[in-house]
Parts: C-alpha cells; sequence; structure tokens
C-alpha cells in the first residue's frame, strides 16, 4: 500500500516577501533536472492580499544555474502610485485666518505655496462698539492645521483678535499658530523704578493663556522682539519662536551693486548689542543721545560715514524720529 505524498506547503506571507526582497537566488545544477529546465517559468503566488504573478528567467550556460524572479511591472507602478499618495495626503496643509489689517500679506503668502488656504473671519461690531465675530466654516477646520496672522497695531484692536485666537484651539484643531509679526510693547519690558509697570510682561502672560489644541501648546511666532530676554515672560502654554528680519536684509544689501560700500548705523547702543553680531561683516557706526541746553541731540559716537552708503538698523521704531535725528548726525557729520 503506497503512501500518497503530503500536499506542498502554500507559501506564507513571510515567504513571498523574502522573494520580494530577494533579487535572485542560487540552484544547484543536478544532473536529473538538466533535461527538465526550460529557459522561462510562469509561476503565481497568492497572499493573503492579492494575488501576484511573477517571471522567473533561467540563465542557462552556468554553473550553477541562476533563477531571476521578476515582478509584473504593472506591480511597480501601483508602489509607485501608492507612495505618491501617501505623500501628498502627508503633506502639511494649513489654514490661515487673518485679521482685516493683515489682509493683502496674506494673501500674498498664500500665492507663495500652495499648502496655505486662506480662511475668513467676519470683524463687525454691535451698536455699542463691541466686537461680533464670526469664524466661516468653522466644522471645516476640525482636523486641520491653523495659523492666525494678527496685528497688535492699537490697543483697541487688540481685544477682538484675542477673542478669535483664543477660540480657534478650541475647533477641535491638530495644531494652532499665532503670527504676531510686531510685539508692540517692546518698550516697557523692565522696571527703572518701583512704581513702572512692564506692559510688555502684561501682554505676554495675556497670551500664554491662549488654549491648548489638539496638537499641544500653541506656537508663537514673534519677529525682532525688542530683547530676547522677554522669551522668559511666555509661561508654558505657548511656544515662542523669535525670528529675524535681518537675513532678509543682508541678502538684499548683498544684491547690491556697490554692497562693499556700506556701513550699518545704529541709533544707540541697545540697538548694537542687539544686532550688531548679526552684522559684524559691515563697518557700524554707533549714535548715541547727547544732552545740549533743553534738547537731546543724536551724536555719532563711533565710525566714520563719510563716502560710504549708511543703512540705519534700529531695535524698536514707533515714530521714526530717532531714525530722522540719526540721519540728521551722518549729513553733519
Amino acid at each position: 500500500m503506497s503512501a500518497t505524498p503530503p500536499p506542498l506547503p502554500f507559501p506564507s506571507r513571510g515567504h513571498i516577501e523574502a522573494l520580494k526582497l530577494s533579487s535572485s537566488f542560487l540552484l544547484p545544477r543536478a544532473p536529473e533536472l538538466r533535461s527538465f529546465v526550460k529557459t522561462r517559468i510562469r509561476c503565481e503566488l497568492r497572499s493573503f492580499d492579492s494575488p501576484q504573478k511573477w517571471t522567473i528567467d533561467c540563465v542557462s550556460g552556468s554553473d550553477p544555474i541562476h533563477i531571476i524572479l521578476k515582478p509584473p511591472p504593472f506591480s511597480i507602478a501601483m508602489d509607485a502610485n501608492a507612495a505618491l499618495g501617501s505623500n501628498l495626503k502627508s503633506a502639511k496643509k494649513v489654514c490661515l485666518f487673518y485679521c482685516a489689517e493683515m489682509q493683502a500679506l496674506a494673501e500674498r503668502i498664500a500665492a507663495e505655496s500652495d499648502a496655505i488656504e486662506l480662511r475668513s473671519i467676519s470683524w463687525r461690531t454691535f451698536e455699542d462698539g463691541f466686537p461680533n465675530l464670526f469664524i466661516s466654516n468653522a466644522h471645516g477646520i476640525r482636523g486641520q492645521h491653523v495659523a492666525f496672522l494678527a496685528s497688535f497695531t492699537s490697543p483697541g484692536v487688540i481685544f477682538e483678535q484675542l477673542s478669535v485666537i483664543y477660540a480657534l484651539p478650541k475647533l477641535f484643531v491638530s495644531s494652532f499658530t499665532l503670527v504676531l509679526p510686531f510685539f508692540p510693547t517692546g518698550t516697557s519690558e523692565r522696571m527703572e523704578e518701583e512704581g513702572d509697570v512692564a506692559t510688555a510682561f502684561t501682554l505676554a502672560r495675556i497670551l500664554s493663556n491662549v488654549p491648548i489644541s489638539r496638537g499641544g501648546p500653541t506656537s508663537l511666532v514673534i519677529f525682532d522682539i525688542h530683547a530676547l530676554q522677554e522669551r522668559f515672560y511666555f509661561g508654558d502654554n505657548v511656544l515662542p519662536c523669535f525670528e529675524s528680519g535681518i537675513p532678509l536684509l543682508k541678502n538684499r544689501l548683498q544684491q547690491l551693486p556697490d554692497s562693499d560700500n556700506i556701513s550699518i548705523a545704529f541709533p544707540d547702543d541697545g540697538a548694537w548689542k542687539r544686532f550688531h553680531k548679526q552684522l559684524q561683516h559691515f563697518p557700524t557706526i554707533i549714535c548715541a543721545k547727547v544732552r545740549e541746553g533743553d534738547q537731546r541731540i543724536v551724536r555719532i559716537k563711533e565710525g566714520d560715514p563719510g563716502g560710504r552708503h549708511t543703512v540705519i538698523v534700529d531695535d524698536l521704531v514707533q515714530s521714526g524720529s530717532t531714525l530722522i535725528e540719526c540721519q540728521g548726525a551722518r549729513r553733519m557729520d
């Protein structure tokens, strides 16, 4: 009574993956196998996912015999399309909101990248002057990365923008970024005598209480803050990120045909301490305010502007009067 041979084992997922990863394998040339080997063999490997048809090429005339597994062309294309689709899905899309004063800048930002989508807010007021605000399509930003472009140019607009800033993270967004190009209370970040109120610390505490979104604390982006130590005025609920426009200035100056004939003038020692390390490859001019009678006049303290183009760099500009006085000191010299 002859025993029935056991059926061949079905290839497992691990075996199939091993075949995919291996580009070729060696098969010893056996005498009884030589008469059966053909130049091309077709087989079909079935996995739990989907069937795959592979082509096995036999390279004859070598010892041992080389058998090369070739995947079907359409499977390679499918893998490439799947990878491309995965990259497109993982691309970060940002919904950008903005205040009324920043509309033009927001439109320019959105025009630079397809990953930024502008969203609108209705900025209205009640009869008593208090804000009447509405965030359009609030359900549509759930699970999205959201940013708000703010402008605290006057105390009157801060409250209405803070109302929106506090509301956006609560709309179940993936992350929230607040972009505040100008931190307006930079001139009052320290106390010189008892009774002075450091309003920079007050504004930092207000921004530190922005609600946490799904992605964690709010990212707060500020450009060229007056003093770097103001980073420590903010609480743990926000992540302050201090950016600077000085690299843009340097690139613009280096593009000028006479860039080697440019000096940087600082209106006072504070501006020099804040930016001189970033502009140290330019000749510098330091000005200072001196008292002459009842007037305080800007004079050149250090450096020579003679025969050179002068670019004035200050750490904080409000009315621009200091820049004008610095320009006048340069002409008088």
